[in-house]
């Protein structure tokens, strides 16, 4: 088993708030590696909300990123996240593989048939992460009851839960997230995201009491066959373009924000 790529505990922006960024590439990895970040969490497919990146970009990352925690999103499809046996027998392997691979931690999420945590899949997946951190992932934005939900995966062992106070933006789910942060009382971490910038960072910690705010900002990038597209059956057509990439000069600005 590859040792964990873990940080020291004393790498955070500040002594209260901590900064981590999603990426979908390799590049965008190492560019957040680059800024000082203490956590990343990588995926792949951010335009669909993040799916499990592939093993190839996984290693790459682990292999290039040298100070950042890499924690991994597994999530095996676009959509809810109501999950058949089969697509949890996926998510188990996804979990282990990442553990395998020496990643310090996983992102995971699974509601039951009522909207709630699906407290069996998750203990699972919890044990199959081996002691590794385990952040619960935006499910809980479409949860029944996410205060509710608090108290159940603090009791499954979750380190922390990505939230945007069940609005599309922090800011419109400040109430929620402030609910959140109170019911939590501790035992895990609220981290806000959805929209998190540098103008209005401070504010949502402020108005929170969040110490975990969660960024994936992003800009396109163009390549030589930018805007050219192929025709996919008589329906849609599939553009070779460009790209979205982290956005290195808002990342960094967030970063000094909450420096």
């Amino acid at each position: 088993m590859a040792t964990p790529h873990r940080d020291p505990a004393t790498r955070t922006t500040s002594s209260a708030v901590r900064i981590e960024l999603s990426v979908d590439t390799a590049d965008g990895a190492i560019a957040a590696d680059s800024l000082g970040v203490p956590r990343i969490e990588l995926c792949s497919a951010g335009a669909l909300g993040g799916l499990t990146p592939g093993p190839g970009l996984l290693a790459s990352v682990l292999s290039r990123v040298r100070q950042a925690e890499v924690h991994v999103l597994v999530r095996p499809r676009e959509g809810g996240f109501r999950y058949s046996p089969a697509e949890v027998n996926a998510m188990s392997g996804d979990v282990a593989h990442a553990v395998e691979a020496g990643a310090a931690g996983v992102v995971i999420g699974a509601l039951d048939a009522a909207g709630d945590p699906d407290r069996a899949v998750l203990a699972d997946l919890v044990a199959t992460a081996q002691g590794r951190a385990v952040t619960f992932h935006r499910a809980i934005d479409v949860c029944r009851d996410p205060v509710a939900a608090i108290d159940q995966l603090a009791e499954l062992g979750f380190t922390r839960v990505l939230s945007s106070g069940q609005a599309a933006r922090a800011e419109a789910g400040i109430p929620v997230l402030t609910r959140l942060v109170r019911a939590a009382r501790g035992r895990l971490a609220v981290m806000a995201c959805g929209g998190i910038r540098p103008g209005n960072a401070l504010a949502v910690i402020r108005a929170t009491g969040v110490r975990d705010l969660h960024a994936a900002p992003r800009r396109v990038t163009c390549t030589p066959h930018h805007g050219r597209s192929v025709t996919a059956g008589r329906s849609f057509a599939v553009d070779f373009g460009g790209h979205s990439e982290l956005d290195l000069a808002v990342a960094a600005e967030l970063l000094e924000v909450v420096r």
